[in-house]
């Protein structure tokens, strides 16, 4: 892996984790305001699921995208 390759993984990996992490952040935030009363244990339960799904769904959107525009 060159110096290019390796930073657009490294740029594509910061991406997509702040792109699941702002997604857990806004279940969080639908779980606290909505007004049901959710244990503890359902909202990291699915803060972990939105989290896991949402890193499996933006890694093949993201790494092309960031790579194609490092590596021209």
């Amino acid at each position: 892996m060159n110096d290019l390759e390796s930073k657009a993984a490294r740029q594509a990996s910061v991406v997509y984790i702040a792109l699941s992490l702002t997604i857990t952040l806004i279940f969080l935030a639908i779980t606290l305001v909505n007004g049901n009363a959710y244990t503890s244990v359902a909202r990291v339960g699915g803060m972990i699921w939105v989290f896991i799904l949402s890193m499996i769904v933006f890694m093949p959107i993201v790494i092309p995208v960031v790579k194609k525009r490092i590596m021209g």
